[in-house]
C-alpha cells in the first residue's frame, strides 16, 4: 500500500502531498509496540514504542523529520496509534541526512491501518509480512520504491 496521490519523483515529494517517494531507501530503524508484540527479532536498531513518541512533522522546527519525545510544541506525529498501524514502524533513509525543511518527513515502512485503503506516503503492508521482513534483515538493507517512468 503506499501513499494517497500515489507515488512522486523523490526530488518533487513535498510535506503533506500525501505521495511515496519513489527510490531506494535504506531500512534505519525499527520502532515497534512490545505491549502488543512481545520482542521483535530483526537486525535492525529498535526501539519500544510508548505513548511519549512522537515524529516532528513541522518543517520549520529543528527536529524536523526526527524522533521526539512528547509532549512537544511543535507539529508532530504520535506513534504510540490504536490503528495498529504503528505496531511495526521501520523509518526509511529518505529527507533524513540531513533533513531539508518541506521535503517530506515520516516516510516509513509500517503495518496497513484498520481500514484504510492508503497511507499519507508511507509504505504499508501486512503485519506478519513485515515481521518476516524484519526477521530476515542484517546488515545495511534496502526498500526500494519504483515507479517504471514517472512523468
Amino acid at each position: 500500500m503506499i501513499g494517497e496521490a500515489g507515488l512522486v519523483a523523490s526530488g518533487a515529494k513535498r510535506e503533506g502531498d500525501m505521495a511515496t517517494p519513489v527510490g531506494r531507501w535504506a531500512l534505519r530503524h525499527l520502532y515497534y509496540r512490545q505491549d502488543l508484540l512481545g520482542p521483535v527479532h530483526t537486525g535492525l536498531a529498535k526501539t519500544v514504542i510508548t505513548p511519549q513518541c512522537g515524529w516532528c512533522d513541522d518543517p520549520y522546527h529543528k527536529d524536523y523529520n526526527r524522533y521526539v519525545s512528547l509532549p512537544f510544541t511543535a507539529s508532530h506525529e504520535v506513534m504510540w496509534r490504536t490503528d495498529r498501524a504503528y505496531d511495526l514502524v521501520v523509518m526509511l533513509g529518505f529527507n533524513d541526512a540531513p533533513p531539508v525543511a518541506g521535503r517530506g518527513s515520516a516516510i516509513f515502512l509500517h503495518c496497513i491501518a484498520e481500514g484504510k485503503t492508503s497511507t499519507a506516503g508511507c509504505v504499508a503492508v501486512e503485519r506478519a509480512a513485515l515481521l518476516r521482513l524484519l526477521a530476515a534483515v542484517t546488515g545495511d538493507q534496502y526498500l526500494s520504491i519504483d515507479a517504471g517512468l514517472l512523468p
